[in-house]
């Protein structure tokens, strides 16, 4: 799949069928140590093009955090290299790729993980705000960018620690 395809890209029949390949995919990869594959049919990672976008994603969202007040200051000054790379690789082995996180980190725990850092609802929606607009950025099939969404919005909520 090329930068900027759109559901019609799909092969037939694909697009009305992606969402439910990629909830699978999903449900499958956190502790199951599952492939990837839900039957013959793609992952998003596959769907994607693999590591290539999650890098271009990754890359997208952190040039908006570089320079946001909010999120920024949660960041210390020599991290911003780490941190692009455990999202990218999250992201890679959360949506069918690759589990090089796991091997290197061990099973995600993100919420565990996000805890030392006072993350509030503005913290929140600043975060869901970049990574929306490095999906547009990138224009992905529309669903594979709903997808995407879903996950940063459900990932987002959980991740608030700090009330308002």
């Amino acid at each position: 799949m090329t930068r900027g395809a759109t559901d019609a890209d799909l092969p037939a029949g694909a697009a009305r069928d992606t969402l439910a390949r990629i909830v699978a995919v999903r449900a499958s990869r956190l502790g199951t140590g599952h492939n990837g594959h839900v039957s013959d049919e793609q992952t998003l990672y596959e769907a994607v093009g693999g590591m290539p976008f999650f890098r271009r994603l990754v890359d997208a969202f952190y040039v908006r955090v570089e320079t946001d007040p909010i999120l920024r200051p949660m960041y210390p000054p020599d991290e911003l290299e780490g941190a692009r790379e455990r999202l990218t690789l999250f992201l890679g082995q959360y949506w069918g790729g690759p589990d090089t996180y796991s091997q290197r980190r061990g099973h995600p725990m993100l919420r565990r993980r996000h805890m030392p850092f006072p993350i509030d609802e503005a913290a929140r929606n600043q975060w869901v705000t970049h990574m929306g607009a490095a999906v547009d950025q990138l224009a992905p099939p529309e669903a594979v960018a709903r997808a995407l969404r879903d996950y940063f919005q459900m990932a987002a909520d959980a991740m608030v620690n700090q009330p308002d």
